[in-house]
């Protein structure tokens, strides 16, 4: 049996429980057909990208709203399904595209041949100018393609905003947070410029009175939704539905209403052209919402308390992840530990090889290869399976530490007077050592539950909405990164506060247990 073999083999278990329902990625060329069946169509967006595209509301974060949600639920309806969110980081798009994780990705999507290569692209939908937007009133600022050589500007990566800037000898500085903070260090001082997509601009740049765009356009980009490869069937009747929204003025009027119509779409979509009307109710909506920053008592009395639901349920994902990835992490930790101190030669080089590689390589990466990488050996976990995992093993090398550091400060007399007693050396441990070594655990161990509760942040690589991960999107669309800062750093003391009280409620029970067995 070769390596790749036995790997898959020692996975097949966890994969016939954790991966998702029979159906939910469907073979390629039937995806269509599952998505008639379950009357549902799942696309994929980055809710933290922000608006014009996929974002909360301002005025009430409990609803999504974006024109690409509205275009979702018309192309949806002409399948004859619902459309439903799923949510992923833009850059991750296709390759969750790719794992099946839903059925179309549907936000800001680039036609570009680079991506023809990894996906089928319906036809385009959209077409957007690349605008350069600076300070206002600055003297200094570039306002041509040729100006930006060796000037900071910031962008979005992977977008042809990039590949344009980085042509033109720009020191380019890529964000993979939302739109919002790109202007934001534009506007602070931190880049020069800003070149992004006109829908971007128009949402961002020009609700600022500090910043100003450019005029003109230093490029041209089309957006297009993505389908995974070999299903045709899928991308034809995307394309279809698209045809038929353009024929009969749906996708204008949608564009008029948010204030994103031009001359570029209207040609895509063979309209003639007209300006943006006096009033655009989604556009003019945004720009009341975030215009005028709310006072503290609003905030107090209106919007933070409509984020309530959202950030109780992220609480609940958050804690249900950490206690059963350290449930997992003292298992395999307990498991190492043994190993390492009591193994044979064979045993103890295994256990110490695995604790250094897990200790030695990043959590972000081990998440990586345990969502992305294992599909390649067909092996595909549902989200929260592969996060918990991650976590887990990644936290079991950090236990497998401390319950050796216990072992080792249990004297050895005591293992040995123990066996001369006639306990086996399996009793000793578990009766004389291990209470002992478990006293001296406890505190470390209380420090990586807190750890692990925060660092649960990195499972929105693969799809989980925790608490971080709710924050940066209400941050984003809200406009207010610190005063809901604070509201979610009060969810994180809510959670850890408990968890470390328990800690040294733990830690004092099991030294007056050792003192009365001393006495």
């Amino acid at each position: 049996m070769t390596a790749r073999q036995a790997l898959r083999a020692l996975l097949a278990g966890i994969a016939v429980w954790a991966a998702p329902p029979a159906g939910a990625a469907p073979a390629p060329g039937g995806t269509l057909r599952a998505v008639e069946q379950r009357r549902e169509l799942r696309w994929g967006a980055d809710v933290f990208g922000g608006a014009p595209y996929v974002f909360q509301d301002p005025m009430d974060p409990n609803h999504l709203v974006g024109f690409e949600v509205e275009l979702a639920d018309a192309l949806a309806r002409r399948l004859g399904a619902r459309a439903r969110p799923v949510a992923g980081a833009w850059d991750k798009l296709l390759d969750l595209l790719a794992r099946g994780d839903f059925d179309v990705a549907l936000n800001g999507i680039e036609v570009a041949e680079e991506k023809r290569r990894v996906c089928l692209l319906s036809r385009p939908y959209y077409a957007a100018g690349e605008r350069l937007s600076v300070r206002r009133g600055d003297p200094s600022a570039p306002r041509t393609l040729e100006a930006v050589r060796g000037r900071r500007v910031g962008t979005l990566p992977g977008s042809l905003a990039q590949r344009i800037l980085e042509r033109a000898g720009a020191v380019v500085v890529t964000y993979d947070g939302g739109q919002d903070q790109i202007y934001d260090d534009l506007r602070l001082g931190r880049t020069d410029a800003v070149l992004l997509d006109d829908p971007i601009a128009h949402y961002y740049a020009d609700v600022q009175p500090e910043l100003e765009t450019v005029p003109g356009s230093f490029g041209e980009v089309r957006y297009a939704v993505a389908v995974r490869l070999g299903d045709e069937p899928l991308r034809d009747a995307i394309d279809e539905a698209l045809a038929e929204l353009a024929r009969t003025g749906q996708l204008r009027a949608l564009y008029r209403r948010w204030g994103i119509w031009n001359a570029g779409t209207a040609a895509l979509l063979g309209e003639p052209y007209a300006a943006r009307p006096a009033l655009s109710e989604a556009w003019e909506a945004w720009r009341a919402a975030v215009g005028r920053p709310p006072s503290l008592r609003e905030r107090l009395l209106v919007r933070y308390p409509r984020t309530f639901g959202l950030f109780a349920r992220a609480a609940g994902l958050t804690l249900l992840l950490t206690l059963s990835s350290m449930a997992l992490a003292m298992a395999v930790g307990a498991l190492l530990a043994a190993a390492r101190r009591y193994g044979a030669a064979p045993v103890r080089w295994l256990a110490v090889g695995a604790i250094e590689l897990i200790r030695g390589t990043p959590l972000l990466v081990q998440l990586i290869m345990i969502y992305f990488g294992l599909p390649e050996l067909g092996v595909k976990l549902d989200p929260f399976v592969a996060g918990w995992l991650g976590l887990g093993l990644n936290y079991a090398a950090a236990e497998a530490e401390n319950y050796r550091a216990g072992l080792e400060s249990v004297p050895v007399g005591q293992g040995e007077v123990a066996t001369t007693l006639g306990l086996s050396r399996l009793q000793a441990l578990r009766h004389v050592i291990a209470p002992q070594a478990i006293r001296i655990s406890v505190p470390p161990m209380t420090n990586d539950v807190i750890a692990l509760l925060k660092d649960s942040s990195l499972v929105s690589l693969v799809t989980l909405t925790e608490l971080t991960k709710t924050y940066s999107n209400l941050a984003a669309s809200m406009r207010d990164h610190l005063g809901l800062g604070l509201v979610v750093a009060a969810w994180y003391l809510l959670l850890g506060l408990p968890l470390a009280r328990l800690g040294r409620l733990a830690e004092r029970r099991l030294g007056r247990h050792l003192r009365r067995a001393a006495a």
